[in-house]
């Protein structure tokens, strides 16, 4: 899992944009109950923040602010929209990325660009982070001195784990999804789905990331 080039990757975004105007909209209201129609947008929530996907034109913007929509959120909306099955159901079976189906390839990659940078942003500053979850409207979880879990989208919770540094260990963090994830999105997207969530923690803390994550 190398981080991919920018302008190759928004080339990818634009072609997932023109891929999903083809799919039938009652079809992706009946696979994914948490969208709503709201005039020419089929609306959903992604970490907290609620966006919009126009019917038309299949572009995405963000419904309650001014802010810019970045790569990963655009994508993430996209390989929902197309990979999720009317069948997946959430399984209350939580396992590290590992242990995601077909994850076992990059999971060096994401503990280098997305467990490690977690682990060192937050170091000292549990409840900051634990501030900024309740302000994302995490749920509390019962591991770790900060345990909760997040719901990038309605359908898709993740669970962030965190151990903050003492005199032996340096802080470490974990994530754990649900053994279903994969029936709801690509799994190289689940790699973009905990980096967002890190990103957002981040900048809900007010701290600066720190070490190499990968981002789009």
């Amino acid at each position: 899992m190398e981080k991919p080039d920018v302008s190759n990757y928004e080339k990818l975004c634009e072609s997932w944009r023109q891929k999903i105007l083809g799919m039938d909209v009652q079809e992706l209201l009946r696979k994914l109950p948490e969208l709503r129609q709201e005039g020419d947008y089929l609306t959903l929530y992604h970490f907290g923040r609620k966006f919009g996907v126009h019917k038309e034109t299949g572009t995405v913007k963000a419904m309650e602010d001014d802010g810019p929509v970045s790569l990963g959120s655009r994508m993430n909306i996209y390989n929902l929209f197309w990979y999720s099955k009317a069948d997946a159901r959430f399984q209350d079976r939580w396992v590290p990325f590992r242990d995601v189906k077909d994850a076992g390839p990059f999971a060096p990659a994401f503990e280098k660009h997305v467990l490690l940078p977690f682990a060192r942003t937050f170091t000292g500053k549990t409840e900051q982070l634990l501030e900024a979850a309740k302000k994302l409207g995490a749920g509390m979880a019962k591991q770790g001195d900060a345990g909760f879990i997040l719901r990038c989208f309605d359908c898709i919770p993740i669970q962030y784990l965190f151990w903050d540094a003492d005199e032996e260990f340096p802080a470490q963090g974990n994530i754990l999804f649900d053994y279903s994830v994969t029936d709801r999105i690509h799994v190289e997207s689940t790699v973009s789905l905990a980096t967002d969530g890190v990103i957002r923690l981040a900048e809900t803390a007010g701290v600066p990331l720190q070490g190499s994550i990968f981002n789009l």
